[in-house]
């Protein structure tokens, strides 16, 4: 590094190249540094003549509300897009965030999964007009829904891994969400407090669903028996040897006409005791993760098998037996006999793959979704293909912050590859060759990094190194950055520099693993309270070129240059000089970029070389 101290002795000269109080010491070329539109507004043909202004060239349209979306009329999509062609900007787009996996606040349905299935085809399809080129980056959220907070990281095998204490699991069966977090009990016998984490509690519902399950069949089983020995001891000779009634109904005495009907309730007992049995094996048969169940050890998935031909032996039994029972009573034994089989079978399965976590009613919500709505991102990407071909537009999928489900970067990256899958195994039936597929699955389907919401993970108890470890696992899949700064408990979006996000770590990281793409700089904060454009501190914190080649001068370095360039770029293209050699001025400009100044003459008045 050159040395100044003999011109500007104790004090940072401006020529270095390091120069500049909001430089993240990472260079990024203007061209590739983007900025999005305001949310809260359908006129998105004002918000993109505003970034043209300002010299942006990658513009990301974010109508993230559903209604503003619907508001921007098909004329707007397109006149965006000719003002793509004839400016030479590059557009991205941000979907309204709807849940892919199908939440809502009542929980989750397949039907609303297919909805926001179909909204999201019809998203892609619209934003698809304003790219000129195609392959433009669709950035959707990975989820809408509350997730895991991680607020603990804890040395394992010399790796740090995450723990959570609050997490929220979902109810496979009514996608119904429970928050559980870590919490602390009573122990009776030594009347000292026992932690449960969030994870063990949850485990804890799943045995104990199963349980109360059973142990409700076993009530009514238990009640059917005893109803049908009374009766049968009261009716005595009144039941032939092949358990039928020997005498009609009427010629039976008060009681055992009474004894005779609870005989016919018993056995109604039992037969709603077999339909819930019948209920509860399809939940569990639901609930079982195959991929777990495979991983298990050989004699332990021998068990089970044996468990599983049990029941099913016994089931075909017991439904030739429910068909005799009216006219043979004494067939309720049997019944019963069978039911009881059935659900000493079925304790030792869900009792054994309840504790290996292969069998769980109740799953963390990320495990869930995940699979939700790499059904619906691979159906979009697909249905893209299919539209535009090989300028279908990338699915790219942002991550959250914790809090929210899919913070991590092992769960989004989790969710891509089942997304990719998903849409290979759909492709290849619909004819498509699968080495086409996997090339368009990898091409389509990746990964929007939001560094602000990742650098949120610090309230989470992560370092700076654990972030930046973060983005080494989903580099590879990273298609589209969302630049932003903050101090890690608020998604602020301040302008990168401002805040403590190791912008220089992760860009490199980036880089190093081969990504080229787009970076949308979301500084939506920042215009909120200051009402100014943070370009040039954006231009300034990137230490981008001023000219088109990547060398000095940068914009760091001419920050300062001259007086008043702390709000923009000040005297360097000064309104008057315009006004005074051209005869006009920039009226519609920001000041920052020599637009109208107040309190001056516009180009309408005064003598132009005055």
């Amino acid at each position: 590094m050159a040395n100044y101290e003999f011109f500007y002795e104790g004090a940072p000269y401006s020529l270095e190249p390091t120069y500049g109080e909001f430089f993240t010491g990472y260079r990024l070329a203007p061209y590739r540094v983007g900025a999005p539109t305001s949310i809260q507004t359908a006129n998105q043909i004002q918000e993109v003549s505003k970034l043209l202004n300002q010299g942006i060239r990658t513009i990301e349209l974010q109508p993230l509300g559903r209604d503003v979306f619907d508001t921007i009329p098909k004329q707007h999509l397109k006149e965006i897009q000719r003002l793509s062609k004839l400016t030479g900007v590059e557009p991205t787009f941000h979907a309204p965030i709807i849940d892919p996996a199908g939440f809502t606040q009542e929980g989750w349905s397949e039907t609303n999964r297919e909805l926001a299935e179909k909204q999201f085809k019809d998203i892609v399809e619209r934003a698809a007009e304003i790219s000129p080129n195609g392959n433009m980056p669709i950035t959707i959220h990975a989820s809408a829904l509350p997730g895991t907070a991680y607020w603990e990281v804890k040395e394992e095998n010399g790796k740090k891994v995450l723990k959570p204490k609050q997490i929220v699991a979902v109810d496979q069966e009514t996608g119904r969400m429970i928050p559980l977090e870590e919490r602390k009990f009573y122990e009776p016998s030594t009347e000292e407090e026992e932690v449960h984490t969030a994870i063990e509690r949850m485990q804890n519902l799943n045995l104990m669903h199963w349980e109360q399950e059973l142990s409700n069949l076993a009530y009514y089983r238990s009640r059917a028996e005893e109803n049908f020995e009374k009766s049968l001891n009261i009716l005595g000779n009144k039941i032939k040897e092949d358990g039928s009634l020997a005498v009609p109904v009427s010629e039976l005495s008060p009681v055992e006409r009474r004894a005779y009907e609870r005989l016919m309730n018993s056995m109604i007992m039992l037969e709603n005791a077999r339909l819930h049995y019948k209920s509860l094996y399809d939940e569990m048969r639901r609930c079982i993760d195959k991929e777990k169940l495979e991983r298990l050890p050989s004699e332990l998935k021998e068990e089970i098998k044996k468990n599983f031909d049990l029941i099913k032996r016994e089931w075909q039994h017991l439904r030739k037996d429910m068909l005799e029972v009216e006219k043979k009573p004494v067939k309720a034994v049997e019944i019963s006999e069978r039911l009881g089989n059935l659900m000493q079978a079925t304790n030792q399965i869900t009792t054994i793959l309840s504790t290996k976590g292969v069998l769980q009613k109740f799953v963390p919500v990320e495990e869930f979704a995940k699979d939700k709505a790499a059904t619906t991102i691979a159906n979009v990407a697909l249905h893209a293909y299919e539209k535009f071909k090989d300028k279908a537009p990338i699915i790219s999928i942002e991550n959250l912050y914790p809090g929210m489900a899919f913070s991590r970067a092992q769960d989004v990256k989790e969710l891509v590859e089942n997304a990719r899958k998903k849409f290979i195994a759909e492709a290849e039936k619909r004819g498509i060759d699968r080495r086409k597929a996997e090339e368009m699955a990898k091409k389509m389907i990746g990964v929007t990094w939001d560094v602000g919401h990742l650098n949120m993970m610090r309230r989470a108890g992560l370092s700076e190194r654990d972030i930046i470890e973060q983005t080494k696992v989903i580099a590879p899949y990273v298609k589209h950055v969302h630049l932003t700064d903050n101090f890690g408990y608020s998604d602020t979006h301040l302008p990168p520099g401002m805040g403590n996000v190791p912008t220089k770590e992760i860009l490199e990281e980036l880089e190093k693993q081969g990504f080229t793409g787009k970076t949308v700089v979301e500084a939506g904060g920042f215009v909120q309270h200051f009402q100014r454009s943070p370009h040039p501190y954006v231009l300034e914190a990137l230490g981008s070129p001023v000219y088109g080649m990547m060398m000095a001068p940068y914009w760091n370095q001419i920050a300062n240059a001259y007086p008043g360039y702390f709000f923009g770029m000040g005297p360097i293209l000064p309104e008057y000089h315009f006004s005074t050699l051209y005869g006009s001025g920039f009226a519609s400009l920001p000041i920052e970029l020599g637009g109208q100044m107040p309190g001056t003459r516009s180009r309408v008045t005064g003598t132009p070389m005055q």
